[in-house]
């Protein structure tokens, strides 16, 4: 069973696409009305044993590919991706829920994040740093892929965040098996297929699904991945962190956020609304680096609260589907119940409800846009990411304090600022603890710019030269002359 313009689901196993695995079915939701859109094989032990070893074959042929083959086999899969952007997109927004033009901008800027790693890996230079020792005739740094990757990604962007570990990690030789969220299958195996379809020989990528735990355990200790890349929750991050350390495999962990807004006394406050308001809930607020957590001078903050709260009131929620839809529904249920109960948790220690608050009353799994503000320390609102359509606000009275809220956190994702004056914005610049800081712009994730985090959003980088670095390994050769002679 399966709804019209949602394909059927399989796996992609050791050079096969399968229907039924060894670990069950489960359904694929569609959360805007949540109805059943196709039910998806779950991988056991036996097909992800066959997906690893499938990997480590993959890799003893991918990484002796030159730069040069892998880039024009990549751009050929690019090319597919782009000219079947409309159909992908559709399917990622009847499983993911997002209003369809954002569906196809993540189709597409998938397609350039892809294109600029490989072009990249032609770039993938060494260093040769002159002897210091007589009889040597050189000494040279290499980068090598690490070897076959396990890659884990979330539902929230289905396309965008397989495509920065797929792009990184084939461009620099590496193979994969790539386990997108059981959420959000078809628009990861869209994007295998373009692969295939495009030359890549079919043991180099490999897709699972299955339960989540099993899936991760199995993968990292199986002997042939060599290294892992993640995105999602601390707390699973954090386990999965330590999965890897007893095998002492390299490991990628993007965690999350709980992205603070500083408003300063001069921002353009007509520009700061509308791009906040935007921003905040494009995916309803389902985006790690989502802007949450707004700190407004004081000389603005009851015109800023009054013109954001407006504003996400009138945003029009419904089916991505609909061309006039403005949010969408969050990705599953359970999100629906996670967001009532921080806010409830926030209004029972006394903040206050300047607009949304509830489920919206419709089918499918929607919230209304929600501000909240004086949020105490207390509650678990001021500490914990929300992933939806929440935001909270506050005021301050100088730079220094609102300096130190935005740093009062254990994540340091993304982080963002409002000011005219120069000197303003290199001092937040320089002083904001995150990994990513947008000043007076919410477009923090560039194709060739790094993504990565600090303290508990984790380590190391996607994207950019950077993202490209994270697949190699180092090696250091010294040549010497045959008989140990100076010439």
């Amino acid at each position: 069973m399966h709804t019209p313009d949602y394909p059927s689901l399989a796996l992609h196993v050791a050079g096969r696409w399968i229907t039924q695995a060894s670990g069950g079915q489960r359904p694929v939701i569609n959360p805007a009305d949540e109805s059943v859109l196709a039910e998806l094989p779950l991988a056991g032990a036996a097909e992800l044993a066959a997906a690893a070893e499938s990997a480590q074959r993959g890799f003893a042929s991918w990484r002796r590919t030159s730069a040069l083959e892998r880039f024009t086999l990549i751009r050929r899969a690019t090319d597919l991706l782009r000219e079947r952007a409309p159909a992908i997109a559709r399917v990622l927004t009847l499983e993911q829920g997002k209003p369809l033009a954002e569906a196809l901008r993540e189709v597409t800027l998938s397609a350039d994040i892809i294109d600029f790693q490989a072009e990249e890996a032609k770039r993938l230079y060494g260093r040769t740093v002159p002897p210091r020792v007589p009889g040597l005739l050189s000494q040279t740094v290499l980068r090598q892929p690490v070897g076959p990757v396990a890659a884990f990604t979330p539902w929230n962007f289905p396309m965008n965040l397989p495509a920065r570990k797929l792009g990184s990690a084939l461009a620099a030789g590496c193979s994969v098996v790539l386990k997108p969220a059981e959420e959000t299958p078809a628009t990861a195996m869209a994007l295998v297929q373009c692969f295939l379809d495009a030359g890549l020989p079919p043991d180099v990528l490999n897709l699972v699904c299955g339960e989540p735990s099993e899936v991760s355990s199995f993968l990292i200790g199986h002997d042939a991945i060599r290294k892992v890349s993640f995105t999602g929750s601390v707390a699973v991050g954090r386990h999965l962190g330590e999965l890897c350390a007893r095998g002492v495999k390299r490991y990628t962990p993007e965690l999350g956020g709980h992205a603070p807004v500083i408003v300063c006394a001069d921002a353009d406050l007509d520009f700061a609304v509308k791009a906040s308001v935007t921003a905040k809930y494009r995916n309803a607020g389902q985006i790690c680096a989502s802007p949450i957590r707004f700190y407004v001078h004081a000389s603005l903050l009851a015109a800023f609260s009054e013109r954001f709260a407006a504003a996400a009131r009138a945003l029009r929620l419904g089916p991505g589907l609909d061309a006039a839809t403005q949010m969408g529904p969050l990705t599953h249920a359970r999100r629906v119940v996670e967001m009532q109960t921080l806010v409830d948790d926030a209004l029972d220690h006394g903040a206050r409800r300047l607009c949304g608050g509830q489920r919206a009353e419709r089918p499918g799994w929607f919230f209304e846009p929600t501000l909240i503000a004086d949020v105490p320390a207390g509650c678990r609102l001021a500490t914990t990411e929300p992933f939806g359509p929440i935001a909270t606000i506050a005021g301050f009275d100088t730079l220094d304090e609102a300096i130190a809220l935005a740093n009062d956190s254990c994540y340091g994702l993304g982080a963002y600022a409002f000011t005219a004056h120069l000197h303003t914005a290199h001092r937040l610049s320089e002083e904001i603890e995150a990994g990513m800081v947008g000043i007076n712009h919410f477009g923090i994730s560039q194709p060739e710019m790094p993504f990565g985090g600090w303290k508990d959003s984790g380590h190391g980088q996607e994207m950019g030269a950077e993202g490209l670095l994270a697949y190699t390994d180092l090696k250091t050769v010294y040549v010497g002359t045959p008989d140990g002679s100076t010439h």
